[in-house]
């Protein structure tokens, strides 16, 4: 096991670390890009929503972005701001209470912004409303994240927008992007631009959205400075806005796991883990893709469909402990073979796991814990049967 994680050796149970120095890091880099292109980065809660850190956020950035009542509450109470709120679709039920707790509203559709703007006015009337936009182009090759492709509910598209803009309409919000690269930006803003721009003269801001992962390794920094003051140059009077989640928490922590058992069949070893694919890294199943495990070498999916396999030592799948029958994912090559009991660390496991977990099956959910810049691991929530039955009341 990587030297730097010989803290996790003796635990006995599943737990989700942050590490601090690690988010401090990104933290300094986003800012750093958002002082020298002039735009305001916030952090979209749908990729982390650990609010037990967001006094370390506040020291970098001063917004968030929400897509629900409840991420709006939570920034407005824990983040101490109100949020950019956009959503879907509003209900008439939640509309007023998200009002409250926001500063920016977004809507998806001209007829949301129709029914549902007089009433979130009344609530706050110094709320700012936008309207979300399709460019028709993205190149997200993953169906399942894609929001331009055709067909897609997100947006207006330019053809059905009214020359005028309804005149409390003071921005737009345009998200085609996921994990992408500064050079996908800027051929994404050639788009915009050609489909929207006429509208630019009646707008105060731009939202160009999340998937812009400013702080992966190889990431052109400076051509995504240069394509925003490109922008600045064109259109002075716009502020623009990015709401990247992933971004802030990329390569941050690890899950750490447990081996449970391990099971043989056809000669494809699994090591059952005390965490679920399913439950606890979800998007794994639905990328799909394969993490990184410290000490292991990742391999392709096929292997065991090639017997000559067998030869090779120390091959397993991992399995997690649900019900599902496709709850595992393989193949790995340790360096030894496993122990029940061993230890197991999935890493740049905090990004879009923390908020997508759930309990199904009832299977434990690990606790939530902080790698502080001493090296001293401080848990931030440890689960029990209460909070799976406290979901069902």
């Amino acid at each position: 096991m990587n030297h730097k994680y010989e803290i996790f050796r003796d635990l006995k149970r599943p737990v989700y670390v942050v590490e601090e120095s690690l988010l401090r890091k990104n933290l300094n880099l986003i800012k750093s890009v958002s002082e020298r292109a002039d735009v305001e980065f916030i952090l979209a809660f749908k990729a982390f929503a650990l609010w037990k850190t967001f006094p370390i956020f506040r020291e970098y950035i001063n917004a968030t972005t929400a897509s629900s009542y409840s991420e709006a509450r939570l920034a407005f109470e824990e983040f101490g701001v109100p949020a950019h709120t956009y959503s879907p679709a509003y209900t008439d039920y939640e509309i007023e209470d998200i009002a409250r707790f926001s500063s920016h509203i977004t809507f998806n559709s001209l007829s949301q912004y129709n029914r549902m703007a007089d009433k979130a006015s009344r609530v706050n009337p110094g709320l700012s409303f936008g309207i979300r936009i399709n460019p028709e182009y993205s190149e997200i090759e993953t169906d399942l994240y894609n929001p331009c492709a055709r067909g897609s509910r997100f947006g207006v598209l330019a053809a059905d927008l009214p020359s005028e803009l309804p005149e409390n309409i003071d921005g737009f919000h345009c998200h085609c992007h996921c994990e992408s690269g500064a050079d996908v930006f800027k051929r994404t803003l050639a788009h915009i631009e050609e489909k929207f721009s006429i509208w630019f003269g009646q707008i105060k801001w731009i939202n160009f959205g999340g998937g812009h992962l400013v702080t992966r390794e190889g990431y052109d920094i400076d051509l995504l400075v240069e394509t925003l003051n490109g922008f600045h140059k064109r259109y002075p009077d716009l502020k623009l806005v990015m709401e990247p989640g992933s971004a802030f928490a990329w390569q941050t922590g690890v899950l750490v796991a447990q081996i449970v058992d391990i099971v043989e069949n056809y000669g494809i070893r699994t090591a059952i883990l005390n965490v679920s694919f399913t439950c606890h890294m979800p998007d794994c199943l639905e990328m799909p893709y394969q993490p990184n495990v410290t000490g292991a070498e990742s391999l392709p999916d096929d292997v065991f469909s090639d017997e000559s396999y067998s030869n090779i030592p120390y091959i397993y799948r991992l399995g997690g402990n649900s019900c599902l029958s496709g709850d595992f994912m393989g193949a790995w090559r340790f360096d030894h073979e496993l122990k029940i009991g061993e230890t197991v660390v999935f890493e740049d496991m905090i990004h879009y796991t923390t908020v997508k977990t759930n309990t199904f099956n009832g299977v434990s959910h690990p606790s939530i814990a902080i790698l502080d810049k001493s090296g001293k691991l401080e848990y931030l929530r440890k689960f029990c049967y209460e909070d799976y039955k406290n979901r069902m009341d």
